[in-house]
Protein backbone atom coordinates (compact mmCIF):
# COMPACT_ATOMS: atom_id res chain seq x y z
CA UNK A 1 0.00 0.00 0.00
CA UNK A 2 1.54 3.34 -1.01
CA UNK A 3 2.53 5.76 1.71
CA UNK A 4 0.05 8.66 2.08
CA UNK A 5 1.30 11.89 0.54
CA UNK A 6 2.31 14.52 3.09
CA UNK A 7 1.11 18.06 2.40
CA UNK A 8 1.83 21.55 3.72
CA UNK A 9 -1.53 21.35 5.48
CA UNK A 10 -0.36 18.25 7.37
CA UNK A 11 2.79 20.05 8.54
CA UNK A 12 0.80 23.15 9.47
CA UNK A 13 -1.67 21.12 11.55
CA UNK A 14 0.98 19.13 13.39
CA UNK A 15 3.08 22.20 14.21
CA UNK A 16 0.24 24.58 15.01
CA UNK A 17 1.57 27.09 12.49
CA UNK A 18 0.04 28.75 9.47
CA UNK A 19 0.63 27.23 6.06
CA UNK A 20 2.27 30.51 5.07
CA UNK A 21 4.82 30.25 7.92
CA UNK A 22 5.58 26.61 7.14
CA UNK A 23 6.09 27.42 3.45
CA UNK A 24 8.43 30.33 4.28
CA UNK A 25 10.47 28.17 6.63
CA UNK A 26 10.94 25.43 4.04
CA UNK A 27 12.00 27.98 1.43
CA UNK A 28 14.50 29.64 3.77
CA UNK A 29 12.70 32.98 3.84
CA UNK A 30 13.03 35.41 6.78
CA UNK A 31 10.29 36.37 9.23
CA UNK A 32 10.50 33.78 12.02
CA UNK A 33 12.76 32.61 14.81
CA UNK A 34 15.49 30.03 14.19
CA UNK A 35 13.67 27.71 16.62
CA UNK A 36 10.50 27.82 14.47
CA UNK A 37 12.48 27.28 11.26
CA UNK A 38 14.27 24.31 12.82
CA UNK A 39 10.99 22.77 14.05
CA UNK A 40 9.41 23.04 10.59
CA UNK A 41 12.34 21.47 8.80
CA UNK A 42 12.65 18.77 11.46
CA UNK A 43 8.98 17.80 11.04
CA UNK A 44 9.28 17.87 7.25
CA UNK A 45 12.24 15.48 7.40
CA UNK A 46 10.45 13.13 9.81
CA UNK A 47 7.38 12.92 7.59
CA UNK A 48 9.33 12.77 4.34
CA UNK A 49 7.93 16.02 2.93
CA UNK A 50 9.96 17.73 0.20
CA UNK A 51 9.33 20.93 -1.68
CA UNK A 52 9.41 21.00 -5.48
CA UNK A 53 12.78 22.70 -5.26
CA UNK A 54 14.18 19.93 -3.03
CA UNK A 55 12.92 17.22 -5.37
CA UNK A 56 14.43 19.09 -8.31
CA UNK A 57 17.75 19.36 -6.45
CA UNK A 58 17.81 15.61 -5.78
CA UNK A 59 17.19 14.99 -9.46
CA UNK A 60 19.98 17.37 -10.49
CA UNK A 61 22.40 15.67 -8.08
CA UNK A 62 21.26 12.23 -9.32
CA UNK A 63 20.14 11.10 -5.84
CA UNK A 64 17.23 8.68 -6.09
CA UNK A 65 14.26 9.61 -3.91
CA UNK A 66 13.10 5.97 -3.77
CA UNK A 67 16.26 3.91 -4.41
CA UNK A 68 15.94 0.25 -5.32
CA UNK A 69 19.20 -0.61 -3.55
CA UNK A 70 19.40 0.07 0.19
CA UNK A 71 22.88 1.07 1.29
CA UNK A 72 24.68 0.26 4.55
CA UNK A 73 27.10 2.80 6.01
CA UNK A 74 29.40 2.94 9.03
CA UNK A 75 30.41 5.65 11.48
CA UNK A 76 33.88 4.77 12.75
CA UNK A 77 34.44 5.95 16.34
CA UNK A 78 37.72 5.62 18.25
CA UNK A 79 37.33 3.67 21.49
CA UNK A 80 38.38 6.64 23.64
CA UNK A 81 35.53 8.72 22.14
CA UNK A 82 32.84 6.03 22.20
CA UNK A 83 30.80 7.87 24.83
CA UNK A 84 31.11 11.32 23.24
CA UNK A 85 27.91 13.35 23.11
CA UNK A 86 29.28 15.00 19.98
CA UNK A 87 29.42 11.66 18.15
CA UNK A 88 25.89 10.88 19.29
CA UNK A 89 24.64 14.16 17.81
CA UNK A 90 26.38 13.39 14.53
CA UNK A 91 24.91 9.88 14.50
CA UNK A 92 21.38 11.23 15.02
CA UNK A 93 21.83 13.54 12.03
CA UNK A 94 23.22 10.74 9.87
CA UNK A 95 20.41 8.35 10.82
CA UNK A 96 17.75 10.99 10.27
CA UNK A 97 18.81 11.72 6.71
CA UNK A 98 19.79 8.21 5.60
CA UNK A 99 16.55 6.70 6.90
CA UNK A 100 14.60 9.06 4.63
CA UNK A 101 15.97 7.06 1.69
CA UNK A 102 15.72 3.66 3.37
CA UNK A 103 19.46 3.37 4.07
CA UNK A 104 21.06 2.33 7.37
CA UNK A 105 24.11 3.22 9.41
CA UNK A 106 25.91 1.44 12.23
CA UNK A 107 28.70 2.50 14.56
CA UNK A 108 31.95 0.58 14.67
CA UNK A 109 34.40 1.10 17.53
CA UNK A 110 38.06 1.22 16.53
CA UNK A 111 41.26 1.09 18.60
CA UNK A 112 43.22 4.34 18.77
CA UNK A 113 46.34 2.56 17.48
CA UNK A 114 47.24 -0.72 15.81
CA UNK A 115 50.43 -1.99 17.44
CA UNK A 116 51.44 -4.83 15.14
CA UNK A 117 51.77 -5.29 11.39
CA UNK A 118 48.52 -6.37 9.82
CA UNK A 119 46.42 -5.41 12.87
CA UNK A 120 44.46 -2.77 10.95
CA UNK A 121 43.73 -5.15 8.09
CA UNK A 122 42.55 -7.79 10.60
CA UNK A 123 40.23 -5.27 12.24
CA UNK A 124 38.85 -4.19 8.85
CA UNK A 125 38.14 -7.82 7.90
CA UNK A 126 36.58 -8.61 11.29
CA UNK A 127 34.04 -5.80 10.96
CA UNK A 128 33.49 -6.16 7.19
CA UNK A 129 34.48 -2.52 6.68
CA UNK A 130 35.35 -3.02 3.01
CA UNK A 131 31.84 -4.29 2.32
CA UNK A 132 30.21 -1.11 3.61
CA UNK A 133 28.90 1.30 0.99
CA UNK A 134 30.76 4.13 2.69
CA UNK A 135 32.22 5.28 6.01
CA UNK A 136 32.03 8.48 8.04
CA UNK A 137 35.07 9.70 10.01
CA UNK A 138 34.17 12.01 12.95
CA UNK A 139 36.27 14.65 14.74
CA UNK A 140 38.85 13.70 17.39
CA UNK A 141 39.89 10.64 15.38
CA UNK A 142 43.61 10.12 16.02
CA UNK A 143 45.75 11.04 12.98
CA UNK A 144 47.09 7.49 12.58
CA UNK A 145 43.63 5.93 12.57
CA UNK A 146 42.26 8.67 10.34
CA UNK A 147 45.04 8.13 7.81
CA UNK A 148 44.38 4.39 7.68
CA UNK A 149 40.63 4.90 7.22
CA UNK A 150 41.24 7.40 4.44
CA UNK A 151 43.39 4.82 2.64
CA UNK A 152 40.43 2.45 2.22
CA UNK A 153 39.09 2.12 -1.32
CA UNK A 154 35.48 2.94 -0.41
CA UNK A 155 33.62 6.29 -0.24
CA UNK A 156 34.66 8.31 2.83
CA UNK A 157 33.14 11.44 4.29
CA UNK A 158 35.18 13.35 6.88
CA UNK A 159 32.95 15.01 9.48
CA UNK A 160 35.75 17.39 10.35
CA UNK A 161 38.12 19.86 8.75
CA UNK A 162 39.91 17.79 6.13
CA UNK A 163 43.67 17.19 6.21
CA UNK A 164 45.63 18.93 3.42
CA UNK A 165 45.37 17.40 -0.06
CA UNK A 166 43.03 14.59 1.03
CA UNK A 167 41.05 12.65 -1.56
CA UNK A 168 37.71 12.71 0.26
CA UNK A 169 34.76 15.01 0.85
CA UNK A 170 34.30 16.75 4.20
CA UNK A 171 31.51 18.45 6.13
CA UNK A 172 31.99 20.40 9.36
CA UNK A 173 30.34 23.12 11.43
CA UNK A 174 32.03 26.48 10.86
CA UNK A 175 34.11 27.30 13.95
CA UNK A 176 35.89 30.18 12.20
CA UNK A 177 32.64 32.10 11.88
CA UNK A 178 31.71 31.09 15.44
CA UNK A 179 34.92 32.64 16.79
CA UNK A 180 34.49 35.80 14.70
CA UNK A 181 30.89 36.16 15.90
CA UNK A 182 32.05 35.83 19.51
CA UNK A 183 34.93 38.31 19.22
CA UNK A 184 32.77 40.86 17.42
CA UNK A 185 30.08 40.63 20.08
CA UNK A 186 32.66 41.15 22.83
CA UNK A 187 34.06 44.18 21.02
CA UNK A 188 30.58 45.54 20.44
CA UNK A 189 29.98 45.31 24.20
CA UNK A 190 33.24 47.10 24.96
CA UNK A 191 35.46 44.13 25.83
CA UNK A 192 38.99 44.12 24.43
CA UNK A 193 40.75 42.28 27.28
CA UNK A 194 39.52 38.77 26.42
CA UNK A 195 40.97 35.55 27.82
CA UNK A 196 40.91 32.68 25.31
CA UNK A 197 40.55 29.17 26.74
CA UNK A 198 41.09 26.34 24.28
CA UNK A 199 43.60 23.89 22.87
CA UNK A 200 45.93 23.81 19.87
CA UNK A 201 46.25 20.09 19.19
CA UNK A 202 43.42 18.91 16.91
CA UNK A 203 42.85 20.65 13.55
CA UNK A 204 39.55 22.19 14.53
CA UNK A 205 40.87 23.41 17.89
CA UNK A 206 44.00 24.89 16.33
CA UNK A 207 41.80 26.72 13.82
CA UNK A 208 39.78 28.25 16.69
CA UNK A 209 42.94 29.69 18.23
CA UNK A 210 44.29 31.00 14.92
CA UNK A 211 40.95 32.62 14.14
CA UNK A 212 40.83 34.25 17.58
CA UNK A 213 44.30 35.73 17.02
CA UNK A 214 43.31 36.99 13.57
CA UNK A 215 39.98 38.46 14.73
CA UNK A 216 41.58 40.30 17.66
CA UNK A 217 44.48 41.64 15.58
CA UNK A 218 42.09 42.89 12.89
CA UNK A 219 40.68 45.10 15.62
CA UNK A 220 44.08 46.35 16.82
CA UNK A 221 44.48 43.97 19.76
CA UNK A 222 47.78 42.09 19.91
CA UNK A 223 47.62 38.46 21.08
CA UNK A 224 50.33 36.27 22.66
CA UNK A 225 49.83 32.59 23.44
CA UNK A 226 51.44 32.94 26.90
CA UNK A 227 48.60 35.23 27.94
CA UNK A 228 45.96 32.62 27.18
CA UNK A 229 45.16 28.95 27.88
CA UNK A 230 45.98 26.89 24.80
CA UNK A 231 47.71 23.69 25.98
CA UNK A 232 45.96 20.32 26.19
CA UNK A 233 45.39 19.89 29.94
CA UNK A 234 43.12 17.08 31.18
CA UNK A 235 44.10 17.34 34.86
CA UNK A 236 41.52 19.56 36.55
CA UNK A 237 43.81 20.87 39.31
CA UNK A 238 46.58 21.75 36.85
CA UNK A 239 44.08 23.44 34.54
CA UNK A 240 42.60 25.45 37.43
CA UNK A 241 46.07 26.65 38.47
CA UNK A 242 46.87 27.86 34.96
CA UNK A 243 43.51 29.61 34.53
CA UNK A 244 43.88 31.25 37.95
CA UNK A 245 47.32 32.56 36.99
CA UNK A 246 45.93 34.06 33.78
CA UNK A 247 42.97 35.59 35.59
CA UNK A 248 45.17 37.13 38.27
CA UNK A 249 47.79 38.42 35.85
CA UNK A 250 45.60 39.47 32.92
CA UNK A 251 42.49 40.58 34.83
CA UNK A 252 40.32 39.97 31.74
CA UNK A 253 36.89 41.50 31.43
CA UNK A 254 35.68 38.59 29.29
CA UNK A 255 36.39 34.91 28.62
CA UNK A 256 35.99 33.10 25.31
CA UNK A 257 35.97 29.35 25.82
CA UNK A 258 36.59 27.35 22.65
CA UNK A 259 36.05 24.09 24.58
CA UNK A 260 32.49 22.93 24.95
CA UNK A 261 33.29 20.63 27.86
CA UNK A 262 34.85 23.09 30.31
CA UNK A 263 31.90 25.27 31.25
CA UNK A 264 31.56 24.03 34.88
CA UNK A 265 35.33 24.34 35.35
CA UNK A 266 35.27 27.93 34.12
CA UNK A 267 32.53 28.87 36.57
CA UNK A 268 34.47 27.14 39.36
CA UNK A 269 37.69 28.98 38.47
CA UNK A 270 35.92 32.34 38.34
CA UNK A 271 34.19 31.71 41.65
CA UNK A 272 37.49 30.73 43.27
CA UNK A 273 38.88 34.11 42.16
CA UNK A 274 35.88 36.12 43.31
CA UNK A 275 34.54 36.72 39.80
CA UNK A 276 30.82 36.55 39.09
CA UNK A 277 29.64 35.91 35.53
CA UNK A 278 28.60 38.26 33.96
CA UNK A 279 28.89 41.04 36.57
CA UNK A 280 32.69 40.85 36.89
CA UNK A 281 33.56 38.86 33.78
CA UNK A 282 31.51 38.18 30.65
CA UNK A 283 31.54 34.74 29.03
CA UNK A 284 30.96 33.15 25.63
CA UNK A 285 31.46 29.42 25.20
CA UNK A 286 31.37 27.21 22.11
CA UNK A 287 29.02 24.58 23.55
CA UNK A 288 27.92 21.65 21.43
CA UNK A 289 24.29 22.31 22.33
CA UNK A 290 22.14 24.34 24.69
CA UNK A 291 23.61 23.99 28.18
CA UNK A 292 21.49 22.69 31.06
CA UNK A 293 24.13 24.14 33.37
CA UNK A 294 23.73 27.68 31.95
CA UNK A 295 20.58 27.80 29.77
CA UNK A 296 21.04 31.49 28.94
CA UNK A 297 24.68 31.15 27.95
CA UNK A 298 25.81 33.53 25.20
CA UNK A 299 27.11 31.31 22.40
CA UNK A 300 27.39 30.73 18.67
CA UNK A 301 25.20 27.96 17.30
CA UNK A 302 27.36 24.98 16.28
CA UNK A 303 25.44 22.94 13.71
CA UNK A 304 26.65 19.50 14.79
CA UNK A 305 23.55 17.41 14.17
CA UNK A 306 23.07 19.33 10.92
CA UNK A 307 26.62 18.33 9.97
CA UNK A 308 25.51 14.70 10.25
CA UNK A 309 22.50 15.44 8.03
CA UNK A 310 24.63 17.23 5.44
CA UNK A 311 27.31 14.55 5.66
CA UNK A 312 24.72 11.90 4.78
CA UNK A 313 23.56 14.01 1.82
CA UNK A 314 27.16 14.39 0.67
CA UNK A 315 27.69 10.62 0.88
CA UNK A 316 24.65 9.91 -1.29
CA UNK A 317 25.81 12.59 -3.71
CA UNK A 318 29.28 11.06 -3.87
CA UNK A 319 27.86 7.60 -4.62
CA UNK A 320 25.86 9.11 -7.47
CA UNK A 321 28.73 11.27 -8.72
CA UNK A 322 32.02 9.38 -8.17
CA UNK A 323 33.74 11.25 -11.00
CA UNK A 324 33.19 14.79 -9.71
CA UNK A 325 35.77 16.82 -7.71
CA UNK A 326 35.90 16.51 -3.93
CA UNK A 327 34.10 19.18 -1.96
CA UNK A 328 34.58 20.62 1.55
CA UNK A 329 31.48 22.06 3.18
CA UNK A 330 31.22 24.29 6.27
CA UNK A 331 27.87 24.94 7.94
CA UNK A 332 27.48 28.43 9.38
CA UNK A 333 25.21 28.93 12.38
CA UNK A 334 23.78 32.03 14.04
CA UNK A 335 24.61 33.57 17.42
CA UNK A 336 22.60 33.60 20.64
CA UNK A 337 23.32 36.70 22.72
CA UNK A 338 22.07 35.17 25.95
CA UNK A 339 22.70 36.63 29.39
CA UNK A 340 26.37 35.96 30.13
CA UNK A 341 27.75 39.04 28.35
CA UNK A 342 27.16 42.58 29.63
CA UNK A 343 28.42 45.93 28.35
CA UNK A 344 31.72 46.82 30.00
CA UNK A 345 30.81 50.34 31.00
CA UNK A 346 27.49 49.37 32.58
CA UNK A 347 28.23 46.08 34.28
CA UNK A 348 31.43 47.04 36.10
CA UNK A 349 33.57 44.35 34.51
CA UNK A 350 37.22 44.57 35.29
CA UNK A 351 36.61 45.12 38.98
CA UNK A 352 38.83 42.18 39.85
CA UNK A 353 38.85 41.52 43.62
CA UNK A 354 42.29 42.30 45.02
CA UNK A 355 42.11 40.44 48.31
CA UNK A 356 40.74 37.02 47.80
Amino acid sequence: MPKPKVTLHDLSYRLGLSIHTVSKALRGLPGMSEETRYAVNQMARQLGYRTKEQKRSLNVERIQLFPEVKHRFMLIIARTNSGSALNQMLLVGLQEKLSEFGHSIETVIAPETFDKDGAFEEWVDKHNIKYADGIFIPPLTAPGLESKLLSLAIPRIILNYAPPAVDADSVIWDVETAIYQSVRYFLEMGHTNVLFIGEKEARGHLLRWKTFVEAMRENGEDVHADDHVTDVISNKEQWMNIVTERLQRRKPTAILSALGSRLPWIYLACDANGLHIPDNCSLISLEHDKSDFVPQLSRPFLLIKETGVRGAERMLWRLANPHLPYEHTQLQGGFYRGETVKPLQRAGQGAFPKNR
